[in-house]
């Protein structure tokens, strides 16, 4: 699609996940920053229980706006994002949602609205990788900016109770993390780049766009979200005390010898389990499956994010 033309009167559309309330009128910040500068009257959609983004966002890129912006989770942003991506329209962010790694990562502001509106209204913009995820060699693929994942992680999203998160946030994860402890490893094949197939008995096995997680704690090491690689990581706790080794080392950041953590990088994974394990992308628990397969489509999203310094272990190159 062409890109907007710079001599005309710039517009958004704001598409809101209307469930998430943070008690800011979102749709109000944004329509007085806009008409400050200007711009014409925003465009506004609601996502639904039937539709959590996809056609709001293609009737925002049908309507030739100059930004897509998604007010929610990670979920709500996976799926605009997969709808804008390689088209040249530019989406910003404003988190609402639990998590919200992706504003996270890139430095938008979680607990303010109207700073993360003016980010993704006149922030700077960089081209960011998406990487594509097709489950069970179906048709249709789907997308995801930060992680995906086959197993325990996925385990947790699939049985974080909704209650909870509204009480007490993220510790929500932590609760179905205790409870998906105990489970049995399964018989996984890896391929990466069309190679030789690694063969493990694992837990859990996650994919990369980008490395950070709550608390700033880095599960992905140098994992950056416009290298135009995958960061692949697999899980084997050994023995009673195993899930400890796993700790550890994602602690020090992937160092050490404790096999109960590898990584790996890549552009195109293809993952076989012997029996369906969860699966979870960005957050949204998609149901069980044996196979996933990945690319990483490299540059293809522009992404709105404030101005300043970008830390280098989100992006190659940083801002000065």
């Amino acid at each position: 699609m062409t890109q907007p033309s710079d001599n005309r009167t710039k517009r958004a559309a704001l598409i809101i996940n209307p469930v998430k309330n943070t008690g800011a009128d979102i749709r109000a910040i944004v329509s007085e920053l806009c008409a400050a500068e200007g711009w014409d009257e925003v465009l506004y959609l609601e996502t639904s229980a039937d539709d959590p983004g996809r056609g709001q966002a293609q009737q925002a890129v049908d309507a030739g706006v100059d930004v897509v912006i998604a007010a929610g989770g990670d979920g709500t942003v996976r799926c605009v994002a997969e709808v804008v991506n390689g088209t040249g329209i530019a989406l910003g962010l404003i988190p609402l949602g639990t998590g919200n790694l992706l504003a996270r990562n890139l430095d938008i502001a979680v607990d303010n609205p109207r700073e993360a509106a003016k980010a993704a209204l006149f922030g700077t913009e960089r081209n960011v990788d998406v990487v594509h995820v097709t489950v069970d060699r179906a048709q249709d693929s789907h997308v995801f900016l930060v992680m995906a994942g086959l197993g325990f992680d996925a385990s947790i999203m699939a049985d974080t109770r909704d209650d909870l998160k509204d009480k007490v946030g993220w510790l929500a994860y932590v609760d179905a993390g205790i409870r998906n402890l105990s489970g049995k490893p399964a018989r996984t094949q890896i391929t990466l780049d069309g190679g030789e197939v690694i063969e493990r008995r694992l837990r859990s096995v996650m994919g990369g766009n980008c490395g950070k997680i709550m608390g700033g704690l880095e599960i992905f090491p140098g994992a950056k979200i416009d290298d135009g690689l995958l960061d692949i990581m697999t899980v084997a706790p050994t023995g009673r005390l195993g899930w400890l080794g796993v700790v550890g080392k994602l602690f020090a950041r992937g160092k050490g010898k404790d096999p109960s953590l590898e990584y790996f990088q890549c552009k195109e994974a293809e993952i076989q389990l012997d029996e369906p394990q969860e699966i979870q992308l960005d957050g949204d628990p998609l149901g069980k499956g044996t196979h996933m397969a990945l690319r990483v489509d490299a540059n293809s999203l522009r992404l709105r994010m404030p101005y300043g310094r970008k830390d280098p272990a989100v992006v190659t190159h940083p801002e000065p």
